[in-house]
């Protein structure tokens, strides 16, 4: 069963009288007259991160992924809560010094503040964060509109290549592996669109599990489907030299996740005001396709006007 199903078929009804739950269809709780918002995320060894060799940056991961929900949505998060689950092994005394180290650069990195969470003895090593910020408004999922232009900010495909890397699955000289596995464990969040993009987003969503896995959520409700141009999907002039080089896809590499970056889509006439404050903002933001009407099925085309069909959409739970 699909995560996605998983929720509408059990759980969707039991927020129905929460309004603030937003039906359980977006990334955040959204409580508008006490402007509370909440995310929550589960990080699991073996799934979300291979393994615990690197405490210091698996900790790093885990809070920026966690407080991206918030940042997609236009939320300045605040408070963080953190519960770990872990052995003597994962939670030594030289672990547990790396990771307080950690979250104390992260906490002054994005102004945060530990706030709370539990502790509990297991051989299973895992991670729940709870994300809390403060907001008038934010930014929902399924407010797309037929004609939107679609968005993503920074570049895409760094962190899977990083994965790729640390999983030994493709070789590279030092200074490249360093570059690829930081950019897998220290995502870079666009803090800087926090005030600005509910200025011109009507949607948005956090990169997590993939571009097009991601957009898919981000429409999920609405009778639409978009049309991608993979030659203005942005990566960085390591990847691209790295894909030449050795003759892989572009597509397999932007659509497989962990970039948490944002995703957004606007109006038309937005374009010249996404274009002042990317540039007053000092952040990428690149118009890579638009929102058509689902009577025209969803599509990303290569350089030479080619529909691509995708075996791999980007990483889903199933149950």
């Amino acid at each position: 069963m699909h995560e996605f199903e998983l929720i509408k078929n059990y759980f969707q009804k039991l927020s129905k009288k929460s309004p603030s739950a937003l039906n359980l269809n977006d990334d955040v709780f959204f409580d508008k007259k006490n402007r509370l918002a909440v995310s929550v995320d589960t990080y699991v060894e073996g799934n979300h991160f291979i393994d615990f060799k690197k405490p210091e940056l698996v900790i790093k991961k885990i809070i920026r992924s966690s407080i991206s929900d918030l940042v997609c949505k236009g939320i300045k998060p605040k408070y963080y809560f953190i519960s770990g689950s872990g052995n003597k092994k994962s939670f030594s005394k030289l672990n547990l010094s790396k990771i307080s180290k950690s979250l104390n650069q992260e906490q002054n990195k994005y102004k945060i503040f530990l706030s709370g969470g539990d502790t509990v003895f297991s051989n299973k090593l895992s991670f729940t964060v709870t994300s809390i910020g403060f907001a008038d408004n934010i930014i929902h999922r399924n407010k797309a509109k037929i004609n939107d232009d679609i968005y993503v900010s920074g570049n895409l495909g760094d962190s899977y290549l990083g994965l790729l890397v640390l999983k030994n699955k493709i070789k590279l000289n030092q200074k490249l592996k360093k570059y690829f596995t930081k950019k897998y464990f220290m995502p870079n969040i666009q803090l800087k669109l926090i005030d600005q993009i509910k200025k011109f987003a009507n949607t948005s969503i956090d990169i997590s599990d993939g571009l097009l896995a991601d957009l898919d959520k981000m429409i999920n409700n609405q009778k639409l489907s978009y049309k991608l141009f993979l030659k203005d999907i942005p990566i960085t002039n390591n990847l691209k030299k790295l894909l030449d080089l050795k003759k892989l896809s572009k597509i397999n590499f932007i659509s497989n996740g962990d970039d948490y970056q944002v995703l957004f889509t606007a109006s038309k006439n937005k374009m010249r005001i996404i274009k002042k404050i990317a540039s007053n903002c000092r952040v990428k933001l690149t118009k890579i396709g638009s929102i058509q009407s689902y009577v025209e099925k969803s599509s990303i085309i290569d350089g030479k006007n080619r529909k691509i069909t995708l075996k791999n959409k980007g990483y889903f739970h199933k149950f």
